[in-house]
């Protein structure tokens, strides 16, 4: 494969792995977050620092994002100093970060005019498949540039997808997500009981994830949840806005989701409790919370 400039913007518990492994695999990475401390071990490795996502596109053929909110995108894709300033012709533009369907539509046009090619690929899997380079990578834009992008989706993912143009990737995120805020309730509910039942916790996945119930969530945060690690693989405040998100278009679509309308009212509880920075498996502790009373 051959060896490319790539930009990189935002290196938080996700996408510094993601840019890792691009770096890992030879190509020259330039570098750019809002906290330079974070990409320190990138520019230890070889990644060059950049002062602004312009910058960082000015320097790169094709320049990926993944940062925390839609008004983050907006900044870093948009703005006056965002990527999308510093592109040429036959750049392409990769926004990873899960966000609003309206926003990469808006994003593929505005680097359409220019010329730019872009995609929307929000990702699955949390801080470990991150890690591990096993993401599910969901992908909206034209197949053409999703066909030049995807030898480097391969480095990050596994379950890799074209979904359909601008906007589809998010969709697909969103459904992931309403999936993954009901089946949280779920899992959170059954180890709570079985804790209260007197039972071992890890040895109640160990069975119970190998039949019916098994999910992702179960087998990975269960076991987080089971040795009372409630540290981020992603966070509640990130995941509050993606159910908003979600709501949002729901409600746009004229479609009522009363169970993650239930899970968005327990996520906005565990942001009330001041849980915003732990993992979504941190929900556990809302619902012992009620559960003390």
């Amino acid at each position: 494969m051959k060896k490319q400039n790539l930009g990189w913007i935002g290196t938080g518990v996700m996408g510094r792995w993601m840019c890792r492994h691009l770096l890992d695999a030879g190509h020259q990475m330039f570098v750019y977050s809002r906290t330079r401390d974070k990409a320190s071990d990138l520019i230890e490795h070889g990644a060059v620092w950049c002062e602004s996502a312009r910058q960082t596109a000015e320097r790169s053929d094709i320049i990926f994002s993944i940062v925390g909110f839609p008004q983050d995108v907006e900044a870093v894709i948009l703005g006056e100093h965002g990527a999308l300033a510093g592109t040429r012709k036959n750049n392409i533009i990769v926004d990873m970060t899960t966000s609003s369907p309206d926003l990469a539509q808006k994003i593929a046009e505005a680097a359409g005019i220019k010329g730019v090619g872009a995609l929307d690929a929000p990702v699955s899997g949390g801080d470990v498949g991150a890690r591990e380079a096993t993401l599910a990578i969901m992908v909206g834009g034209d197949s053409g540039i999703y066909d030049r992008v995807l030898p480097l989706f391969e480095i990050m993912g596994k379950n890799i997808a074209l979904m359909g143009p601008a906007g589809m990737g998010q969709h697909t995120k969103m459904a992931n997500q309403i999936s993954i805020a009901s089946g949280m309730i779920g899992v959170v509910e059954a180890l709570l009981y079985a804790h209260k039942a007197g039972l071992d916790l890890n040895h109640v996945i160990d069975v119970i994830g190998k039949g019916a119930a098994g999910s992702w969530s179960l087998n990975n945060l269960g076991r987080r949840i089971a040795n009372k690690n409630f540290d981020p693989g992603f966070f509640i405040k990130h995941f509050v806005k993606d159910m908003g998100v979600a709501l949002d278009e729901a409600h746009r679509m004229k479609i009522a989701l009363p169970g993650l309308s239930l899970a968005n009212q327990f996520y906005i509880a565990a942001m009330a409790q001041g849980f915003e920075n732990l993992g979504t498996h941190g929900l556990y502790l809302v619902i012992q919370k009620i559960n003390e009373k």
